[in-house]
């Protein structure tokens, strides 16, 4: 009966690391924690644009990976692409913005 209860607790043990191992992240992929994190940026940066009169929030995509924010679609005028970047860049967590939006 000992052995049971050694061999139980040896599984759940081994369930745990496995489990919590998932949720590092690596060289190509997010942790769990990162992947939130970028969600949250990429929330802020669409509400901050949404909320700027001067951006047209349906034609600017916005992503974020690891804190680099992604900022590609359709600006209409240079001014706009200035702004869009200062704005994005003013938002807590993100590290760089590689903007990639087009005047039209």
């Amino acid at each position: 009966m000992h052995y049971l209860n050694v061999i139980t607790r040896l599984f759940i043990s081994l369930f745990l690391i496995i489990s919590l191992n998932g949720c590092a992240g690596g060289k190509t992929y997010e942790s769990t924690g990162e992947y939130l994190d970028d969600m949250a940026i990429t929330s802020k940066v669409k509400t901050t644009i949404l909320g700027d009169s001067k951006l047209n929030y349906f034609q600017v995509n916005v992503t974020t990976y690891r804190g680099v924010v992604q900022l590609s679609g359709f600006v209409d005028n240079a001014s706009s692409l200035k702004r869009a970047t200062d704005l994005t860049k003013s938002i807590k967590g993100v590290r760089s913005v590689n903007n990639s939006l087009i005047v039209k």
